[in-house]
């Protein structure tokens, strides 16, 4: 669709544009199409969509035959694609609430207000492919590495959970209204973890607790929290943890799990 179609389309519905539900809509069929080729779906797969307000993505994936459920909060969105395709499974509310139907492969350009808790109630479902449309600054965290600037809570969360690769910048002129900043295409591959921890639950503690004080070292901030004893047997204590791999991480927390048995 392009930015006359997208006006008009909204004038119809009686919808305006709202910058606070991060609605910028996609104006380029290239790079839809770019990520519905990424997506490597077939019919026999069962695709979920997140967000799909006019169908830039929904309508060509239907066009392809694939098998595909969207999540639409924006109820004239939602009745204006089933009126357009009634064999679309629409589920109208807020993905960050509704229960997700089970699903194969997932995608959304995101809208930038929930990307990080839409991302990480994504990574809590079993999935093959997921491609994704974020602020291309989340994008660079979603991949960051151990002593850079991006790298955050976020990265370790989906470094734990699956294959992350940032594919494309998709500048803001490609959307309508045009946002303030650039997004970037993300394709995720979902994969065993690629190193075991004895407490899950305690390992994604630690992630949460130090991240949320990166500049400290890591002594000051587990003896803040309670979270240790004594330093006896506990690696890392001297270092930060944005210097710290995710595998790194993975030995801090079964040291912390392994005292608390003690």
């Amino acid at each position: 669709m392009r930015a006359p179609e997208v006006k008009e389309a909204l004038a119809a519905l009686g919808v305006r544009a709202e910058k606070s539900r991060g609605q910028n809509f996609l104006v380029d069929d290239a790079v839809s199409e770019k990520e519905i080729d990424l997506l490597q779906a077939t019919p026999a797969d069962r695709v979920l969509e997140v967000g799909p307000g006019l169908g830039v993505l929904t309508l060509p994936m239907l066009a392809r035959g694939l098998d595909v459920t969207a999540i639409e909060i924006e109820t004239r969105f939602a009745d204006r694609l089933h009126a357009i395709s009634p064999e679309l499974k629409v589920i109208t509310g807020d993905a960050l609430d509704v229960p997700w139907p089970p699903f194969t492969h997932f995608i959304s350009n995101l809208p930038y207000s929930i990307s990080s808790p839409l991302l990480f109630k994504l990574l809590d479902h079993s999935f093959e492919r997921a491609v994704v449309m974020v602020q291309k600054e989340f994008a660079d965290r979603m991949a960051g590495k151990a002593a850079s600037d991006d790298y955050s809570r976020l990265s370790v969360g989906v470094y734990y959970r699956a294959d992350c690769k940032v594919i494309a910048k998709v500048g803001r002129a490609h959307f309508w209204p045009e946002p303030d900043v650039d997004s970037s295409i993300v394709l995720l591959q979902r994969r065993p973890a690629p190193f075991k921890v004895e407490d899950e639950r305690l390992f994604f503690r630690l992630v949460d607790v130090l991240f949320a004080q990166r500049r400290k070292k890591i002594r000051t901030t587990l003896r803040s929290r309670h979270l240790i004893r004594a330093d006896e047997g506990i690696p890392y204590l001297d270092e930060r943890v944005e210097d710290l791999t995710p595998e790194q991480i993975g030995e801090l927390a079964d040291a912390v799990h392994l005292q608390k048995r003690s």
